[in-house]
């Protein structure tokens, strides 16, 4: 059985620069990160999503409640949603289209049909791995594909648009080129590996002003 590490304690959250500049403004901003639900997957690759929002939730004292109808477990406050799909990650696309579409946040075509390319920029972000970037190092684009993640073309497919922020998190290790990348994606973190993610993670989400 593997031994579960923690992570993040009340000290782990330094002075960093704030990379996510969400809550600038009254807009409600909603925060999505990408995992696999259940015991089975924490702390493995793919759920470097679950991980950060974990860390997110943690620093800002927020709970997370099971929304059956949303199909997600939601951590809010005041103007920020923090958002883990239950759908599995290949069917976020699911839940977002959910929680967007019951917070108003869709913009609609005729006040029926979803608009094409909408710029969801300013209200969504969704943080993920990525198996094309080193661990330890991360990339934040802005309307670009899902470069073969399933989960964030299932968001785009739902919800007809690729203009959302990404906070797209390394976790290529040499390991990958050992074993299929569906196989690698499922593994679980190492200890060092936990560390560096821990690290980048504290420098992507920290000082954020409520």
């Amino acid at each position: 059985m593997t031994k579960q590490i923690p992570i993040f304690n009340n000290q782990t959250f330094g002075h960093c620069n704030l990379v996510i500049d969400y809550l600038s403004n009254n807009i409600m901003n909603i925060i999505v990160g990408l995992g696999n639900p259940g015991k089975k997957y924490e702390l493995t690759r793919h759920n470097v999503g679950f991980i950060a929002l974990d860390a997110i939730a943690k620093k800002l004292e927020l709970e997370w409640q099971e929304n059956k109808k949303l199909k997600a477990k939601i951590a809010k406050n005041q103007n920020l949603i923090l958002v883990k799909p239950l759908t599995f990650v290949n069917n976020s696309g699911q839940a977002v289209q959910a929680i967007l579409s019951y917070y108003k946040l869709l913009p609609k075509k005729l006040g029926l049909l979803k608009k094409k390319n909408s710029d969801l920029s300013d209200i969504l972000t969704v943080i993920h791995d990525d198996i094309d970037i080193t661990l330890g190092k991360y990339k934040i684009p802005i309307g670009s594909r899902s470069a073969g993640h399933n989960g964030v073309q299932s968001i785009i497919n739902y919800l007809k648009t690729k203009n959302f922020k990404r906070v797209r998190i390394g976790i290529k290790t040499d390991a990958i080129n050992k074993i299929p990348a569906e196989k690698f994606v499922l593994q679980k973190f190492n200890q060092e590996e936990l560390e560096t993610i821990k690290k980048l993670i504290t420098e992507l989400i920290t000082e954020i002003s409520l």
